[in-house]
């Protein structure tokens, strides 16, 4: 099911990186405030749609450069959020990664 139906139409390619990844970073923002209130529903929802963003934003051509780096942090969100974490991320580390793009995005944007 798509969540994101106007962006997956193609909307979505129009961002820069910083811009989609400050989109995704801001649903793990509520992945994590959701998971921390105890409330698994929302949060699965919000992972949900952050993982259809970034699998948007690994499908844009314009970033085939970034491919690696975008399909790594799409395995190790699944891990950190899905699985054990083996690879031990933590809440902060995640906030703290998509935390620079947005603040690319908003710099680009002039704010």
């Amino acid at each position: 099911m798509i969540i994101h139906k106007e962006l997956a139409a193609g909307r979505w390619f129009a961002f820069s990186l910083s811009e989609q990844l400050a989109n995704v970073g801001m649903d793990i923002e509520r992945t994590i405030k959701w998971q921390n209130q105890g409330d698994l529903i929302q949060s699965r929802f919000a992972f949900e749609r952050a993982l259809e963003l970034l699998t948007l934003t690994i499908m844009d051509p314009k970033h085939r450069r970034r491919l690696k780096e975008l399909t790594r942090a799409r395995e190790l969100l699944i891990d950190h959020f899905v699985y054990d974490n083996q690879y031990q991320t933590s809440d902060e580390s995640w906030q703290k990664y998509f935390m620079y793009f947005s603040y690319r995005a908003a710099a680009q944007r002039g704010k």
